[in-house]
């Protein structure tokens, strides 16, 4: 029996206000969102370990205050390490891990009373922009369960949109929150590079390309969990601009007139669908209507060279990720471990040399450098969140020629092959999720917002991003465009 059956009508916020006027325990929303977990899962295969135990207890006593306090979050099965709960990062060398201690971001959600019903699936490592790993099976889209509901964030991409929270936990190296809330319907930001801390156990994630961040429903919703996690932590690498006041009190401020630039092309791949296309040109003509200055434009830099810089730091970045698991497990890892495409690229990884990852990283500072002058022209770039809309389960996978290739690659680490390898990523791994990787290497905060829908009804997300530091910028935009294009309410079939 379903103990709040209008759990579903209220955002994080709305949730939390209930639970301060005493309209409803912590309790019967945990209960809530366990019913709706047990329910929708077994065909979307979002949730992949349920904590309601846990979250019971955890309700049952005395919570923080603040303005989430008592909601149910889903934690992405990546970096959100909570003591005593696995860790896997969807990868069997992982599967027995279980963290003794909480990472800083956990430890700051907990702080503000809400409440963990579950871990979410995610691709291994979160490497893939697909939720589709080998040791959990694929998660599904609510929207449609042939499609994906993208990566890495994926399981709390479709347990959000499926009604299970009102909120999930996520994080974004390469578009790995904004790909998910496109494919899903949902909200999500992607905030300046070490606005959230990724600490105790790591200084960065991917060389500072990763960033925790969060999926919603609305934009306040969004807005409140960032006030409960940013700041920089104990030792924290990176110390983005101050804000000025809460974001949260950013929602509903007027933006002002802003000079918006729009492109309806692909960033860092070849072709962008018409449905996408469309949802940029429609964006951008609903900001024109609200008062912005809108023009097409677009910033220069080399392609090429920032898909290879990007695919070499995510490489070395897998290497040491791998690296680490052995760290944490207390033996070697072995290629029967981990799936081909994650082995062969951590071997890419381990034979990167050290002017390889300098080459990369530099071509990143130098894009750096360059849209940042772009952005001294337009406070806002627009896009669509994905190239294509979402693809079909398994459209990914490989063909049996790619897989016997690369387990000859698993077993002869000949530097010429891997190279080989690496272009052949960088010529066709970005195609559909290529509008979102160029905003974690220059570290602007970056939105997708679910402003479209393609012809066959599955969601189309519009991304927005600023200059370094300018979250406020965004917030307030989007809880402008989410005033004008209501899309709360809006639902996939039979939910």
């Amino acid at each position: 029996m379903d103990p709040f059956p209008e759990y579903e009508n209220f955002d994080a916020m709305g949730l939390a206000g209930l639970v301060r006027r005493g309209e409803v325990t912590p309790t019967e929303l945990v209960e809530a969102a366990a019913a709706r977990i047990e329910a929708r899962n077994p065909a979307l295969n979002a949730v992949i370990h349920p904590m309601f135990e846990r979250a019971r207890r955890r309700a049952g006593r005395a919570l923080p205050g603040g303005p989430l306090a008592g909601v149910p979050l889903v934690l992405k099965d990546l970096h959100a390490a909570l003591a005593g709960e696995p860790l896997t990062s969807a990868c069997r060398f992982l599967r027995d891990y279980v963290p003794d201690h909480h990472s800083e971001v956990v430890a700051r959600l907990e702080r503000a009373g809400l409440v963990f019903v579950g871990k979410t699936n995610c691709p291994e490592l979160g490497i893939m922009g697909v939720t589709e790993p080998a040791l959990h099976g694929p998660t599904r889209n609510p929207w449609n369960t042939e499609h994906t509901p993208g990566g890495s964030s994926g399981g709390s991409g479709a347990a959000v949109a499926a009604g299970m929270t009102p909120v999930g936990h996520g994080g974004d190296g390469g578009g790995s929150i904004r790909i998910p809330a496109s494919c899903c319907g949902l909200f999500g930001l992607k905030p300046t590079r070490g606005r959230i801390p990724v600490g105790p156990d790591m200084g960065e994630s991917w060389c500072g390309f990763d960033s925790d961040a969060f999926l919603s429903r609305t934009v306040r919703d969004n807005a409140a969990l960032l006030d409960a996690t940013h700041g920089p932590d104990l030792g924290a690498p990176y110390v983005p601009p101050p804000v000025e006041r809460p974001f949260l009190e950013e929602v509903g401020r007027d933006p002002g007139t802003l000079r918006i630039a729009f492109f309806t092309g692909s960033l860092l791949g070849e072709t962008a669908h018409p449905d996408c296309q469309e949802a940029v040109r429609r964006a951008a003509a609903l900001c024109a209507e609200l008062g912005h200055r809108v023009e097409e434009a677009v910033p220069a830099f080399d392609r090429e060279r920032m898909v290879r810089a990007y695919l070499t730091v995510v490489a070395a970045s897998v290497a040491l990720d791998i690296s680490r698991a052995e760290e944490l497990m207390g033996h070697k890892a072995t290629p029967g471990g981990f799936e081909p495409e994650t082995w062969v690229l951590g071997m890419i990884g381990r034979k990167t040399s050290a002017r390889d990852l300098a080459d990369a990283q530099e071509a990143r500072h130098l894009a750096w450098r360059r849209i940042a002058g772009f952005f001294e022209e337009h406070d806002i770039l627009i896009t669509s969140t994905l190239a294509w809309p979402p693809q079909k389960i398994g459209a990914g996978a490989l063909t049996s020629g790619q897989r016997a290739q690369l387990a000859f690659l698993r077993t002869v680490p000949i530097g010429k092959l891997l190279d080989a390898a690496l272009d052949e990523l960088a010529s066709s791994a970005l195609e559909r999720t290529a509008n979102t990787m160029l905003f974690n290497m220059t570290g602007q905060p970056a939105m997708s917002v679910p402003l479209h829908q393609g012809k066959d009804e599955l969601p189309i997300g519009v991304q927005f991003v600023g200059r370094f530091g300018a979250e406020a910028t965004l917030l307030r935009l989007a809880s402008q465009l989410e005033e004008a294009r209501p899309w709360k309410d809006r639902r996939p079939p039979g939910l």
